[in-house]
């Protein structure tokens, strides 16, 4: 039986793991206090016991405090685990602001968070078999623009010339999915039509029928530090690698099929 150990179950990772399990997987998750099924992260033996059975693993927890927690604790188990698969969910903050320029695997690692850069880089050297995803904005169930709009927390920013990329959480799990027999390296899942935020939240409201918010400043928005990085980068992600190495095709090509299917 394929055996999934995800480190992380958030929102993308719990998303593959109903995905696979619906396959008939044995998926097992930690999270930091252990809730439901799945582990505790500091439970160490009961976390080596699964790496020692898994076929496959996957992390998906990003740097704390400057530093990769599973790396930290687990590095060393996972480098040597049996595990035919090994995975790591990255961002494509990795890269930077670019200007608004297309950006593909390639390009410099030179995001404003070396603890981010770092873990992106030390999870390609771990072992190699690695597969590394770098994801941008990623929205789907309960947690899309739709949602900010009808909670009234959906903002329209004036930054004439700002692009952005996401991707739906479905087509983080089929990229995931489609590597398990497909090469190892760095791959960009994101979708096929970059674009300005405020296409987002203009669309969406047509959807709900609900009028826009005003355009704003990022000062009269008065967003949090963590949403005012979001807008401090400008950049368009390929996703060709993806696409030719992993034959895989996102079912969301652009946010009109996203939004539509939520």
């Amino acid at each position: 039986m394929a055996k999934m150990l995800i480190f992380g179950m958030g929102y993308a990772a719990g998303h593959l793991a109903s995905r696979l399990g619906a396959r008939g997987w044995e998926v097992t998750g930690t999270t930091q206090d252990g809730r439901g099924d799945s582990l505790s992260f500091a439970d160490e033996a009961a976390v080596l016991g699964a790496l020692r059975t898994a076929t496959h693993v996957l992390s998906s927890v990003p740097p704390v405090d400057g530093v990769d927690p599973v790396l930290g604790r687990y590095g060393d188990a996972v480098a040597l685990a049996p595990a035919r698969w090994v995975g790591y969910l990255s961002s494509t903050g990795v890269y930077g602001d670019s200007g608004g320029a297309w950006v593909d695997e390639s390009a410099p690692v030179k995001g404003r968070r070396p603890d981010r850069n770092a873990a992106d880089a030390a999870w390609q050297a771990l072992r190699g078999d690695v597969r590394v995803f770098r994801l941008p904005g990623i929205y789907g169930p309960g947690r899309s623009i739709l949602d900010r709009i009808r909670e009234g927390r959906a903002h329209r920013i004036d930054l004439p010339g700002q692009v952005f990329s996401r991707v739906h959480v479905d087509d983080i799990a089929g990229g995931v999915i489609a590597s398990f027999r497909s090469p190892a390296g760095v791959y960009n899942l994101a979708d096929d039509e970059p674009c300005h935020q405020n296409r987002l939240v203009e669309w969406g409201c047509s959807m709900l029928d609900l009028p826009l918010p005003p355009l704003q400043t990022l000062d009269e928005a008065g967003l949090s530090p963590a949403a005012r990085a979001f807008y401090a980068e400008n950049r368009r992600v390929v996703n060709g690698k993806a696409k030719r190495l992993l034959q895989w095709t996102p079912r969301y090509p652009t946010f009109r099929e996203g939004l539509a299917s939520l």
